[in-house]
């Protein structure tokens, strides 16, 4: 099976021309695991598969991030795959996504229906099961501690999630040549890595492998390319290599 990262929107909370940060694992050219779940994103995602995520992993709970939820919800809910829906959330994150999506009275006017009715929960550590495949789970630098985390597909792809730079987290979970998706803007501010930060932090063999996401205009990505920098568009499917996960291959009773 080919294995790739769709980026379905690339851009800042404020750069809505470019999409939310988002983006799906895919394998055999399917949807196999979606990084968070925007807006714009969830509805690029709507565009280009003609259907809604099926499993989604949430790295932190901005609401460029996880403001398609209640659109999820409502999909989930009455299609017919109510608790179908599976959502890997990283423990410290459950109560923060609870508040932020799931905390209103009455979910349906018509009560009798709570949010996560819609959805299977699986509460994540440091890695999880998906589909047979060990995906692992690393802290970022956003905001607070324990608030942001970063994916790995070992052997196949790192996405960081928005972060500072993680110089210390790289050297560990992208030590087997994976593709490194980094959020990279042209300034960079306390939440977010700016382009002098990427530079001065990493080493050119982790910048050789990285693509730059969560910018904040098409300007300032022709500006980062112009520095030799690999940049992310909306819409575009890098492919990835083979998965060096360890993989278990269940058979039906």
């Amino acid at each position: 099976m080919d294995w790739a990262l769709r980026f379905l929107g690339v851009g800042n909370a404020a750069a809505v021309d470019l999409g939310s940060a988002m983006a799906v694992i895919e394998c055999g050219a399917q949807p196999w695991l979606t990084l968070d779940c925007g807006g714009e994103g969830l509805t690029a995602y709507r565009n280009h598969y003609r259907t809604m995520p099926h499993a989604v992993f949430v790295t932190h709970v901005h609401l460029d991030h996880v403001a398609g939820f209640e659109r999820l919800f409502i999909h989930s809910y009455f299609s017919g795959q109510r608790g179908k829906v599976r959502l890997y959330v990283p423990a410290p994150l459950v109560p923060l996504l609870h508040r932020r999506v799931a905390d209103y009275p009455n979910v349906l006017a018509e009560g009798g229906a709570n949010f996560w009715d819609a959805f299977q929960l699986i509460v994540v550590g440091d890695a999880f099961w998906h589909d047979g495949v060990r995906v692992e789970v690393f802290p970022v630098r956003h905001h607070w501690p324990e608030t942001a985390y970063g994916l790995r597909l070992r052997g196949s792809v790192v996405w960081t999630g928005d972060t500072r730079p993680i110089p210390e987290m790289l050297a560990r979970y992208a030590d087997d040549n994976e593709l490194i998706a980094h959020d990279c803007g042209l300034h960079g501010n306390p939440s977010h890595t700016g382009v002098d930060d990427l530079e001065r932090e990493y080493p050119q063999e982790l910048q050789a492998r990285m693509m730059l996401y969560h910018y904040a205009s098409a300007a300032d990505g022709e500006a980062l390319r112009a520095r030799g920098h690999r940049v992310a568009m909306p819409g575009e499917c890098v492919p990835l290599a083979l998965p060096t996960a360890p993989c278990v291959i269940t058979q039906a009773p």
